[in-house]
């Protein structure tokens, strides 16, 4: 028998605030940097009738395919130093949204439903096939939570990595008005899409069942350095009851805190890959 994630105590749900205020800090600042790696293999093909850049790695013995959903603003290549130790673990589907880098700038909503459709059907016509551990950064970690309760059958597990979670994020209407100004000024057409409907796609996550039979792992960032001071923008609930809304989603799920940065994929990514291949550990093996 595969022996289990290790079970850490439970942390005081105060204790993830100050992660979601540096995750939101980072989603409306400035572009992050990438390393190169996986970079090298991103591909633009038609998938699902748009132009797409991907990183696709067949690995047919593989007993999962692992599948990467980037944060706001993040591209492909921000997984390269996750992507390249699990070469030999499982197949591998990485891709960059419509929107974002080469791929076609979609004129569907950008909404958690449709994301996770549309990354569904690239999955299909790629031909890469159930069961899927689905790995996902910031936003990505909140498109994710809503795939694997959309298709609990087709998952076989689920890493967020500094994850979004449902209800964090006001609605846009709520955001302070210079937030909103600075948003529409700086970002993509597709971004700021993504972000007013933030909330809504929390809520598309809230209406459907629980998916306590999965292995999950959450990577928190948790720095402790002196000028790792929490900012929101506004754009937080902090009342009491959405804390207790998050900790209470993922009961029997495995938290880990790092002292890292808020692109743990970067920074800490042999965290992530120890993570992602604990989780395909606990799969059975392919016959």
């Amino acid at each position: 028998m595969t022996p289990a994630l290790p079970r850490l105590p439970r942390p005081r749900a105060l204790a993830l605030v100050p992660s979601f205020s540096l995750a939101v800090a980072c989603l409306l600042a400035p572009g992050h940097a990438v390393a190169a790696g996986a970079a090298n293999e991103i591909v633009a093909e038609v998938i699902a009738g748009q132009r797409i850049e991907s990183v696709t790695i067949m690995n047919p013995d593989a007993r999962a395919c692992v599948v990467f959903e980037n944060g706001s603003r993040a591209t492909v290549d921000s997984w390269s130093k996750v992507i390249d130790p699990l070469r030999s673990s499982a197949s591998i589907f990485a891709y960059n949204r419509p929107g974002y880098g080469n791929s076609q700038e979609a004129a569907t909503p950008r909404d958690g439903a449709t994301v996770v459709e549309e990354l569904r059907r690239m999955l299909k016509q790629k031909g890469l096939a159930p069961p899927y551990i689905l790995v996902g950064h910031s936003l990505g970690g909140l498109y994710m939570q809503l795939f694997a309760r959309r298709y609990p059958d087709e998952v076989g597990g689920l890493v967020l990595v500094d994850s979004l979670y449902p209800g964090v994020i006001k609605k846009p209407e709520d955001f302070p008005l210079l937030t909103r100004g600075a948003k529409r000024l700086f970002f993509s057409a597709t971004v700021n899409d993504e972000i007013d409907l933030i909330h809504q796609t929390g809520e598309q996550v809230l209406a459907l069942g629980p998916i306590d039979d999965k292995p999950i792992v959450q990577l928190i960032n948790r720095p402790t350095g002196a000028f790792a001071i929490p900012v929101d923008f506004g754009v937080m609930n902090h009342s009491k009851e959405t804390t207790t809304l998050v900790r209470g989603l993922y009961p029997k799920a495995t938290r880990l805190f790092l002292d890292s940065a808020h692109q743990m994929q970067q920074e800490s990514p042999t965290e992530v890959v120890d993570a992602i291949k604990g989780v395909i550990a606990m799969l059975p093996s392919k016959n």
